[in-house]
């Protein structure tokens, strides 16, 4: 007789504005199963476990525990219902030691403590405080805080990303030992590797909406990396680009070159080169060391270990302004970063101007009005100049933070998902913007979490798994599908196969005797 469902939620949808995160998503979970969500970057994962565990509210849908009708309106209520997340970002209150911590959520003490253990940390003391623990420990913590409370479903995003491997080998033996004592496990991993070795079935989103839910077993990976596409992976590869829109100027000695370069366990051995008149992709899951790239190049994070250099000669960065002085500049993804909302369009563009003097004296006005106006002009911003860029659109907004680099004649953009909540006029006048930058002998690196993006922009892409570059793909092999299997760690142009899980499915015990 077929198990009934442990969790069954049907017809969930979330709209924020005009924007669906969710159209009509599906999960139904049963007892003692260890179930992945899967889907690519934006297809709702993150939407639905918020849903699931009170953090935001669905719009329309059902959500049945044990076939009972749960109305989720707050992480307490979620809690109640035995639904306990464990999220990417660490919970603990920074200021507050791990005792605290535990009294906030009614914790108990000992159970932690038991499962601090189990998890491979044995010497913790719950009188430390939160923020001078390590990331990996935090992690950890936070899931033997859920665990302490006997959860009936268990919901881990990305709970492996930032541990190192004793640590994930740990967890990967609790997670698998939960399924077997009858609770329910949702993991949400970018690892195939982690999926084929724990995980019963597959449930994949795209889009906003299931897709279907498939039987965890060996080759499944390329069936899942086809759900995850859908009609895309039918696309015929991009032709290549003419040869004088990828010419490379000033000669055969890369603007920056990056080796060995290592951050914690965020980033292992990121060695790549970019060209003068060159734009390189990086495309890769949530939370695969792409942050930390850029930020490390940008100045923002010193890193462990690697080296970095520009036009041939080595660099150190110990502020963003350093990376600026070596004509690297920033966009990011999030424009409220970089702009000052209640200045103008003029006072944000011509900011490394005032931040450039080196004495007191008058700010060459006509010098810094020719320049910004041809910015503003160059890349069309529509608005008064004078008006607050608060008032701007997203698409508005973007084009300042790029313009204001145009105007200081940076030599080297890096943009980090520039056209994320932008229409598609302003994202088709961004990709010819960056196109016509490489074509002056500009170099850009730039990281998107949409894979057509590569295709329209760039000349290269690098992919990056686990903090690592994996792969490097010319634009006219970079489709869709080769890129998805590459940031899932897949091999290329064959299907995985299962032995490649030996290193973290447990051994028989015909094998061990062996």
């Amino acid at each position: 007789m077929p198990k009934s469902p442990l969790l069954d939620a049907t017809g969930v949808a979330k709209n924020y504005g005009a924007v669906a995160a969710l159209r009509n998503a599906s999960l139904s979970v049963l007892p003692g199963e260890v179930h992945a969500l899967m889907g690519a970057n934006g297809a709702g994962k993150s939407t639905l476990v918020k849903i699931l565990t009170g953090a935001i509210n669905a719009d329309a849908g059902r959500i049945l525990i044990r076939g009972q009708l749960l109305d989720v309106r707050s992480p307490a209520a979620a809690r109640r219902a035995g639904l306990l997340p464990v999220y990417q970002e660490p919970s603990l209150i920074p200021d507050l030691d791990v005792l605290s911590n535990l009294r906030l959520t009614g914790t108990p003490v000992e159970p932690f403590r038991a499962w601090v253990r189990e998890l491979g940390i044995p010497n913790l003391d719950i009188r430390d405080t939160a923020r001078d623990i390590p990331l990996a420990i935090l992690r950890v913590l936070d899931l033997a805080r859920a665990l302490a409370v006997e959860p009936d479903v268990l919901l881990l995003d990305e709970m492996t990303a930032a541990l190192p491997a004793n640590l994930a080998e740990k967890v990967l033996e609790v997670v698998r030992r939960q399924g077997d004592a009858g609770r329910s496990v949702i993991f949400i991993s970018h690892r195939f590797v982690e999926i084929s070795a724990l995980c019963d079935r597959a449930t994949v989103l795209r889009d906003g909406s299931t897709v279907g839910v498939v039987d965890i077993e060996p080759g499944i990976e390329e069936k899942i990396v086809e759900m995850m596409l859908g009609t895309r992976i039918e696309k015929t590869r991009v032709a290549a680009r003419a040869a004088n829109d990828v010419a490379v100027v000033g000669g055969s000695r890369p603007r920056l070159s990056v080796r060995n370069l290592q951050l914690g366990t965020k980033l292992n051995d990121v060695s790549f080169d970019l060209a003068n008149g060159e734009v390189v992709g990086v495309f890769a899951l949530e939370g695969q060391g792409q942050d930390e790239l850029f930020a490390t190049l940008a100045g923002s994070i010193r890193p462990t270990g690697g080296t970095i250099d520009v036009d041939g000669a080595p660099v150190k960065f110990s502020h963003p302004s350093d990376a600026i002085q070596a004509g690297i500049a920033y966009v990011p993804g999030d424009r409220t970063e970089a702009l000052a909302m209640q200045r103008s369009v003029r006072e944000n563009i011509a900011l490394p101007f005032s931040a450039g003097l080196r004495k007191w004296g008058p700010i060459r006005m006509r010098r810094e009005q020719v320049v910004v106006s041809g910015a503003i002009g160059r890349l069309q911003i529509d608005t008064r100049a004078q008006g607050e860029v608060q008032r701007l659109s997203g698409g508005n907004q973007q084009k300042v933070t790029i313009a204001r680099w145009i105007a200081a004649n940076a030599r080297t953009i890096l943009c980090f998902d520039p056209t994320r909540g932008i229409d598609v006029g302003t994202k088709q006048e961004i990709y010819k913007l960056l196109r016509e930058l490489a074509g002056q002998g500009k170099s850009v690196l730039f990281y998107t979490s949409e894979m057509e993006e590569v295709q329209r922009v760039c000349d290269r892409v690098i992919v990056i798994f686990g903090g690592r570059v994996v792969d490097t793909f010319p634009v006219e092999e970079a489709d869709e599908p080769a890129l998805m299997r590459a940031a899932y760690g897949l091999p290329r142009g064959a299907r995985a196969d299962v032995g490649i899980l030996a290193d973290v499915r447990p051994a028989s015990d015909a094998e061990a005797a062996s």
